[in-house]
């Protein structure tokens, strides 16, 4: 499985703190080549939280996972399954903001301003 594969499924789980991360990987059997690349891969697949030092991953990297995933186990694919449900659920706080506001009948028959 390819390295930058097994952070983004990692990720898609919870967020992790660098160090941790690491540590999950090398349970994992990461070679020690591919521990140098780990900063330009978080980079790339991220997002940073400075407040607690963590990485979780990009909102459009969900899209990309694969439920079936060799790494994860069956509790992993559980989680994983409710993340995504969660993802797919539109919120049912959100207004819908594409809309411009109605004008008032002033505002609808006066001349445009230069």
């Amino acid at each position: 499985r390819p390295y930058r594969d097994r952070v983004i499924h990692l990720l898609a789980l919870r967020t992790y703190k660098k160090p941790e991360l690491l540590a999950r990987l090398q349970r994992d059997g990461v070679m020690q080549k591919d521990k140098g690349t780990l900063g330009k891969i978080l980079q790339q697949v991220a997002n940073w939280n400075a407040r607690d030092n963590t990485f979780s991953l990009k909102e459009h990297l969900f899209q990309t996972l694969q439920p079936d995933w060799p790494g994860y186990t069956e509790i992993d694919r559980q989680n994983l399954t409710i993340i995504l449900s969660r993802k797919s659920a539109p919120s049912l706080n959100s207004t819908n903001t594409s809309q411009a506001p109605s004008l008032g009948p002033s505002e609808r028959d006066a001349p445009a301003r230069p």
